[in-house]
């Protein structure tokens, strides 16, 4: 595949180091010419600061998006334009209503050409939750009832003057930071979501974003989901966990400084009592974005539905919109 990576900060460098032998990175681009010109060197490809420009030059098969939230939209619609390939960072846009513009405009050119549309949700890669996925698929726990999670770290000194504490160019704060991924992994295990209620708060950073959020999900497979996500937990935490009529799986960390990658699949005694438990644990080098990249390639060449696309960006902002309504309101809101 030819790429063409927009966006040379850290994503954008994961993104670039994901890439497989087989592939080419054609060009970068970054409105700081300084980033944008280390990163070119660093992976000996030509760079740009106009995103519009490379994508009039670059001949390119896939456009990999990885900018502040603010700027998504415009350059995503660029590219629909163009006829590429798209993998954009989470979370897709600032709101649902941008991401509305990029799945609909996105629906109308596919009918005409094949092209594959990703939300980037490397959560779904970690080793430890594509291991429960299959369990789950393969009824490991039984019913699924309940599942809960938490998700978090402490910020950094500063934190409140960064881009992530601008309402403006971010469209939220941790709700849609890391929030968003836990929502899609309760969609990815549980189903469509039908009703939410929620507590969006900034509990210390002095921003205008919200720093903490609670919340309980519904789904119509009639599962109950609850999470909290913070910056404001002094600790990196990762915690997901799946209970269901014959056992539970629970997943501890990411890896870094996260804490290792666990997975513990614990059996129900049926006569009460100590449940049968097994452990897994993962290597800690931090294998997600180079799995995502092989699903979004087979995708491709397969000319198939990607696992994780442009639909499950597009319903993670709307159940987003629907807890900050839900927390504005004092009251459940319940999808249509």
């Amino acid at each position: 595949m030819k790429v063409l990576i927009i966006g040379c900060g850290l994503i954008g460098r994961k993104r670039a180091l994901a890439l497989e032998n087989s592939d080419t990175l054609a060009a970068c681009c970054d409105i700081d010419p300084v980033i944008a010109e280390k990163f070119g060197n660093d992976f000996s490809c030509k760079y740009f600061t106009d995103y519009w420009q490379a994508l009039q030059e670059v001949d390119s098969d896939v456009v990999i998006i990885a900018v502040v939230n603010k700027f998504v939209k415009e350059m995503v619609l660029e590219a629909i334009k163009h006829g590429k390939h798209i993998l954009v960072e989470k979370p897709l846009g600032r709101n649902y209503s941008e991401a509305s513009e990029m799945f609909s405009l996105s629906q109308s050119l596919s009918i005409t050409k094949f092209s594959v549309f990703k939300t980037g949700f490397n959560h779904r890669f970690h080793p430890a939750i594509w291991k429960a996925k299959i369990l789950c698929d393969k009824g490991g726990i039984g019913k699924i009832f309940t599942i809960r999670a938490r998700y978090g770290h402490g910020g950094r000194p500063g934190m409140e003057n960064e881009w992530r504490a601008s309402k403006d160019l971010c469209g939220g704060g941790e709700l849609l930071d890391q929030g968003v991924h836990v929502i899609d992994l309760i969609r990815w295990f549980g189903g469509e979501i039908k009703e939410v209620y929620g507590r969006v708060e900034t509990k210390f950073w002095e921003m205008e974003v919200e720093d903490s959020a609670s919340a309980i999900l519904k789904t119509r497979n009639d599962i109950t989901a609850s999470f909290n996500v913070s910056w404001t937990n002094w600790k990196n935490i990762f915690s997901f966990e799946i209970f269901g009529t014959k056992g539970y799986l629970r997943i501890e960390g990411l890896g870094g400084s996260y804490g290792e990658e666990t997975l513990e699949w614990g059996k129900r005694n049926p006569k009460g009592g100590k449940p049968e438990v097994q452990f897994f644990n993962f290597p800690p080098e931090d294998i997600s974005w180079k799995e995502e990249w092989k699903e979004f390639k087979n995708a491709i060449h397969e000319k198939r539905e990607v696992i994780g696309n442009v639909i499950d960006g597009l319903k993670a902002n709307e159940v987003i919109a629907a807890l900050y309504r839900s927390s504005n309101e004092k009251k459940v809101i319940i999808f249509d």
